[in-house]
């Protein structure tokens, strides 16, 4: 067609292009009119939002400080303020907090990181930072004492006469057969805050002990030698358990709570360290910049700055990010109870220690059980914690996938008790290809690096063809990291004074080492949490209730219309049912062994990690057991007194109803002192029933020395004319 010709277009075209033309306008005058009416409402929201803020401002500081604009979306329609409103935030409900993290956490991953930036940026816009651990250990060296034992090992009681002799003698002055064995061996490293650290190494080198050296959990029985500093200051000059958190690689939980209630109790224990100074130093700052911030990053800010709540929304946060949401109302459970799995065990060791305010978490083991996703997931969630707070994270896995490798800043690699590596993640590589090793390209460098410090493994990733294999050693690896840059530049960091010393310079980045929970606070954690147990095991106290009752009947029926007088006669029907009534108080004490037991390994386990002293364990559970044991012996005394044939006076009906709780209390007492002393159930079920003969010898009916004259005279003269008047009386029917 020419170029000169005109266009032909059939009339049906131009219809269609008029009615196209014509829909295009309808379509931009409606979407001129919805991008007015959204800016007018985003407008009229920004001013009901300035309103209800400068409502918040006018507040006493202690109570702004607890007071955030809130919205419910549930009230978008029926509120005018579509459904924000200023609230308590230590008043939200179960039901406002779940929904609050639902809408704040969607998707766990991206959702996550947007918090966790936002409340970076809010922070840093005014000023403040966030408190920092940095820390050093050098030159630390662990070793464990042990006893050479000749022939088996075996706890016999020839082995067991053995020791004991072996140990008169080591107090006479002989020799000792001990040895030593090292555990660590002079190791050295600076963990940064800010960066995901990641410990690798074999299973037996060396790893678990390390992190609890690091985190201050070092069992007594093992021998330090070396360092180890946070922020310049020893692990002696403060305690570091209140900085520090050792998450364990085994699952000991109390199997009668749930997965909600376990995190909650450990969040009121740790308390919430620096958060409120914190969140009380960037409110004031916002106030002065005339700063608004956002009001959901606000409400989760003082949500979680708040001491003493039985339920916070940190445990809602951890709970979604650890994808333990859906089984928050589940019993943990455990051998003979049903409850969640076992990868759910693991994420809930791991949420129950980051719960707490600890600055430096020191992590063993955290993905075993779980499949590769969740690890990602989780690790993931912790390298954005780390990075957007400046945290100090230092993570041992024993086998991460490649994915999960590549979240890890830095790494310390280790073998045979001995650190080889400790750098970058992304220069390990380079540092063994110095060595004449290198990774093949489909191969997992996490895995490349466990086996090429394996003497079996090592000559496949052999890579200098014009020279031959030899077997490089552990010792010549780690020769040749200090010899190398990234040693040099270690040695340098560790001979440097600590750039992380916060308690220089600004105030509102400072980091105490002395937050502690009040002891009222603990108390009533501990009390609480008693009393759950309690209602959880309440069969186990009705079922002995009703026992009693059911005894209490049966006794009854003996002493029935019977008319026993106050003389010699009857005495031992009294005595004996006061006995049988002392006696069965006594053996109604009996299961607190079990449930005592039972949970033995979390106490220890929670008194390690410094939740609570053995006080704030014990008291509650002694005091709580006193309605207990009122009970009981008012069921009994209530059955039996006047049954019986007691003096019907009211002071007596008391005081053997003081004596029954008294004796009831105190056999609950002893057998709890039982279990935690003896530890195991065989030992405490023997010691226990051995307790019972020892109360049942000694606890005999004690008599006063003239008094036992007296009786003894009377009974023989009694008995002597008994006999007197039985004799006539036969010599009379002979006769």
């Amino acid at each position: 067609m020419d170029e000169r010709e005109p266009v032909r277009i059939e009339v049906p075209e131009i219809r269609r292009i008029r009615s196209l033309s014509s829909s295009f306008r309808r379509q931009a005058s409606s979407f001129r009119s919805n991008s007015t009416a959204s800016l007018e409402e985003e407008h009229e929201r920004d001013t009901i939002d300035a309103s209800l803020w400068a409502t918040v401002e006018r507040l006493p500081t202690f109570e702004r400080l607890r007071s955030s604009l809130f919205e419910d979306k549930r009230e978008v329609e029926v509120d005018e303020n579509g459904g924000r409103r200023v609230v308590d935030v230590t008043k939200l409900g179960d039901v406002e907090r779940h929904l609050f993290i639902q809408r704040l956490i969607k998707h766990i991953e991206n959702d996550n990181l947007k918090l966790l930036t936002k409340i970076k940026e809010r922070i840093h816009k005014v000023g403040v930072k966030f408190p920092t651990v940095e820390v050093k250990y050098k030159n630390v060296h662990i070793e464990a004492e042990y006893e050479i034992v000749r022939g088996k090992a075996l706890p016999t009681l020839w082995n067991s006469f053995q020791s004991n002799l072996f140990d008169i003698m080591k107090l006479c002055g002989s020799k000792s057969h001990e040895a030593k064995t090292n555990i660590v061996e002079d190791v050295s490293g600076v963990i940064k805050p800010g960066r995901l650290t990641l410990l690798l190494g074999p299973p037996g080198c060396g790893k678990t002990t390390l992190l609890k050296a690091l985190s201050g959990n070092l069992n007594k029985s093992l021998k330090m030698r070396g360092q180890i500093c946070y922020n310049g200051q020893k692990l002696e000059e403060f305690v570091p358990q209140k900085t520090s958190a050792y998450i364990s690689q085994y699952d000991l939980h109390i199997p009668e709570m749930t997965v909600r209630e376990t995190l909650d109790f450990s969040a009121r224990c740790q308390g919430i360290g620096s958060r409120a100074d914190m969140m009380k130093e960037v409110c004031k700052r916002e106030k002065e910049e005339g700063i608004i911030p956002d009001p959901d990053v606000d409400t989760y800010m003082k949500a979680i700055s708040v001491e003493g709540l039985r339920q916070s929304l940190q445990t809602d946060y951890i709970l979604k990010i650890l994808g333990l949401d859906i089984c928050a109302d589940t019993l943990v459970g455990d051998v003979m109870r049903r409850g969640i799995s076992g990868g759910q065990k693991k994420r809930l060791t791991t949420g129950e220690m980051i719960v707490g305010p600890n600055r430096a978490l020191f992590m063993d083991e955290i993905t075993n059980g779980l499949d590769s996703s969740t690890a990602f997931q989780i690790v993931s969630c912790l390298q954005h914690f780390v990075h957007l707070s400046d945290a100090t994270i230092l993570i041992s896995l024993l086998q991460p996938a490649p994915e999960t490798f590549e979240l890890f800043d830095d790494l310390i690699l280790m073998a045979q008790n001995k650190i080889i590596y400790h750098g970058p993640c992304n220069q390990v590589l380079e540092f063994f290809e110095d060595c004449g090793f290198k990774c093949p390209k489909r191969k997992g460098v996490a895995d490349f690096l466990q086996e090429v410090i394996s003497k079996k493994d090592q000559p496949q990733f052999w890579y200098p063809n014009h020279i031959p294999y030899a077997h490089i050693s552990i010792d010549t690896f780690r020769k040749n990291f200090k010899s190398s840059s990234f040693g040099r530049k270690l040695e340098e960091e560790l001979s440097k004074a600590s750039s992380f010393d916060n308690d220089k310079g600004d105030k509102s980045g400072s980091f105490h080492f002395d937050h502690n929970v009040s002891k009222w606070e603990v108390f009533k954690a501990c009390a609480s949490r008693e009393l759950l147990l309690m209602k959880r095991n309440s069969f186990i106290y009705v079922f002995k209730t009703t026992q009693l009752i059911v005894i209490g009947s049966i006794t009854m029926t003996v002493f029935l219309r019977t008319r026993m007088g106050v003389d010699l006669e009857h005495s031992n029907y009294y005595m004996g049912a006061l006995f049988f009534a002392l006696l069965l108080l006594l053996v109604d004490g009996f299961p607190e062994l079990a449930m005592t037991i039972q949970r033995l390994e979390v106490f220890y386990k929670q008194k390690e990690f410094y939740f609570y002293p053995a006080w704030a364990y014990v008291i509650p559970a002694a005091i709580l057991k006193i309605p207990l044991s009122l009970l009981g012996s008012l069921v009994w005394t209530s059955l039996t007194y006047y049954v019986i044939g007691y003096t019907p006076e009211a002071s007596r009906f008391f005081r053997q109803l003081i004596t029954l709780f008294a004796v009831h209390l105190t056999s609950l007492s002893m057998f709890r002192l039982v279990a935690g002393v003896f530890q195991t159930n065989v030992a405490s079920m023997a010691v226990g029933s051995f307790a019972i003969l020892t109360v049942l010898i000694f606890g005999g009916f004690i008599i006063a020395h003239r008094k036992f004259i007296n009786f003894t005279i009377k009974t023989l003269s009694h008995t002597y004319f008994k006999i007197k008047e039985k004799t006539v009386e036969n010599i009379y029917s002979i006769e």
